[in-house]
């Protein structure tokens, strides 16, 4: 077997995810060629898909001294700097990239998703226009163009270009789903039969399992649309077991870990924390994913003294770098960290919100999953204002469901069981919160906020030390906080009342998870 040969096995090991043994033939490769910057460029790539990034830094590093040219390489380090959140290192090297090459699609796409990482959707999407007027046919820059979009609240524009990929192939199922995502198919019918038919289709049978997920879950969202719940729910089954057959998720590390955070904090008196100044303001925004959360930021965010974040993951990267290894905590060094004089784990949040460039001093976090760590919240910023946001548990849990959560933080959210255990063990965690600092949580019910915006906006300004703004609540029109989440639809419209009570269609379809849900209440 010659060379090429050999690089190609390579290529086809990490084309199905065998990466320990693509950086296994890389080094073998390496041992007889080791001044080819190409080979430590293939063996960086096996190692980002490892998910070895510092590794992969080393490799890139190493394919740059034998080739200071290597634009792959290059590009292929800036990915690895922003996954580890060094995004100033990351935005650099893909402008140098751009210096040299200024029609490298592959750099114009990686920017454009760091720009929308910093929420810097405008940029985002100028580099990618500017990469469509290069590669015109480009599916995956016309994709991550209508999601730009989306995130900007500008969906017509969203849906014209995933309409764009549907005409230059007709079966891409991602596409169909974005579209089902965005439009309400009782209103629009347009669409409807051409899911139905695509299923139907001899095609079909050979569709990868991905693609098949695609159309159920598109099925199910239009059949929930026109109110038939029973195909709807049946759909979204189908959708849901592919996935979770893939993952074969085990929630009981999740258990484990609720259980060490409740053992950790169980006799820590968060009374003798110091207050510690710092130069922003945040506002901490969580609960389950689907409960509201996006609602509340869009709300917060109109307001002209604060900037949305959105869905952070400096809390959770911070506390699994410091202080979790194995599920387990360092007690001693968490504690030592709270007496210190220096909040060097607030300090480096801060510093990485820099990159944002809100112009405000106030800031909201809405990662719904920071529940879980609240009590390093309370500790590492102990002025911050937290907001829990919660809603009618089955309708959470029915919305979960039915939504695609391409993040590996929602693993457990494609079966009926691990959704509802998931919900009660966040519940049983909020409890013990609110044990320890009940005073500094402030619960917002979706249901009381969609009936009375007004009143419980004023009450969520006034917890936040915010003066009243009544333009606040046509958030919606100012489209100040771009949004990244399955809310994006919903959060860009006026507020509305459908969602209360919304499990009431499939209740007969969802016994096994009600069931779990009825044991907490």
């Amino acid at each position: 077997m010659d060379i090429k040969e050999k690089i190609a096995t390579i290529h086809n090991l990490m084309r199905v995810k065998k990466f320990t043994q693509a950086i296994i033939n890389s080094h073998k490769l390496i041992k007889l060629y080791p001044n080819v910057s190409y080979l430590y460029n293939l063996c960086g790539m096996a190692y980002q898909g490892n998910k070895q990034i510092k590794k992969s830094i080393e490799s890139f590093n190493i394919a740059l001294h034998h080739d200071p040219e290597n634009l792959a390489a290059m590009n292929n380090l800036a990915n690895s700097y922003k996954s580890l959140n060094y995004y100033d290192r990351a935005e650099e090297i893909y402008e140098k990239v751009l210096r040299k090459d200024p029609n490298n699609i592959k750099c114009l796409n990686n920017f454009s998703n760091l720009k929308q990482t910093l929420r810097d959707y405008e940029t985002a999407k100028e580099l990618l226009l500017k990469a469509l007027e290069i590669e015109e046919k480009n599916l995956n820059i016309l994709f991550n163009l209508a999601e730009c979009y989306q995130s900007l609240g500008e969906l017509d524009q969203a849906k014209d270009y995933a309409l764009k990929i549907l005409n230059l192939q007709p079966n891409h199922t991602a596409a169909h789903r974005f579209i089902c995502g965005i439009i309400n198919h009782r209103s629009d019918k347009s669409y409807f039969p051409k899911i139905i038919e695509i299923e139907k289709s001899d095609d079909f049978k050979n569709f990868s399992s991905e693609e098949k997920k695609d159309i159920y879950f598109s099925l199910g969202k239009a059949h929930e649309d026109n109110q038939d719940y029973e195909k709807s729910f049946n759909y979204l089954q189908k959708a849901n077991l592919i996935k979770n057959k893939e993952i074969n998720y085990n929630l009981s590390s999740h258990e484990k870990l609720t259980k060490s955070i409740i053992k950790l904090f169980h006799d820590f008196d968060f009374g003798k924390i110091k207050k510690k100044s710092l130069e922003n303001r945040i506002i901490f925004i969580c609960g389950m994913p689907r409960s509201g959360s996006t609602l509340i930021e869009q709300l917060i965010a109109a307001h002209n003294e604060v900037s949305g974040a959105g869905e952070l993951s400096y809390v959770r990267d911070a506390v699994a770098k410091n202080f979790l290894e194995d599920l387990r905590f360092n007690k001693q060094k968490i504690f030592e960290e709270a007496s210190a004089e220096r909040n060097i784990i607030a300090e480096q949040y801060i510093e990485l919100l820099k990159y944002h460039k809100f112009k405000t001093n106030i800031v909201t976090d809405k990662a719904p999953q920071n529940f879980l760590w609240l009590g390093f919240i309370k500790i590492f910023f102990p002025n911050s204002k937290i907001i829990h946001s919660y809603r009618n548990s089955k309708d959470n849990c029915l919305s979960i469901f039915k939504n695609y959560f391409p993040s590996n933080d929602m693993l457990w959210s494609f079966d009926q069981s691990n959704i509802a255990n998931y919900y009660n063990l966040y519940l049983d965690l909020m409890n013990f919160w609110k044990t320890k600092f009940n005073e500094s949580i402030f619960d917002v019910n979706y249901e009381h906020l969609v009936q009375s915006p007004e009143d419980e906006l004023k009450k969520i300004f006034s917890f936040c030390n915010l003066t009243w703004d009544p333009n606040c609540l046509n958030f919606y029109q100012s489209k100040k906080t771009p949004i990244s989440t399955a809310s994006v639809n919903q959060a860009s419209k006026p507020i509305y009342k459908s969602s209360v009570n919304s499990n009431e269609g499939f209740s007969k379809y969802l016994t096994e998870m009600f069931h779990i849900l009825d044991t907490k209440s």
